[in-house]
């Protein structure tokens, strides 16, 4: 009887935790329009970033599908969107789209 409850406890476990998953992987396609009109006017649209906006930042912009960048957990990608890095400005992207744009930046992984 334990184990029978145990097992069901799991399966219900492992169901909701898929669901969340799902529910914050986020779609690729809609982080990309996204980040079409946020995103690719510094980083391009291949996120390779832009020299002359690297040069007038005076900073170095890694490729965003880099190893370095990838490397970064979805949280760290989610906090530097909204809260900045270095000299990059926080953007004002809606809380339901952010995950859309991690998912669009783990498609540029090389």
């Amino acid at each position: 009887m334990k184990a029978a409850r145990f097992g069901f406890a799991v399966a219900v476990a492992f169901l909701f935790g898929a669901h969340l998953a799902l529910a914050q992987g986020g779609d690729a396609n809609a982080g990309k329009a996204i980040y079409d009109r946020q995103c690719a006017a510094c980083h391009g649209p291949d996120g390779a970033g832009k020299d002359a906006v690297a040069k007038m930042l005076k900073v170095e912009m890694r490729h965003l599908g880099s190893k370095e960048v990838q490397a970064n957990s979805d949280a760290d990608i989610h906090k530097i969107i909204v809260e900045g890095y270095n000299k990059m400005k926080p953007q004002k992207v809606a809380e339901k789209d952010v995950a859309n744009v991690i998912a669009h930046l783990r498609t540029l992984a090389q």
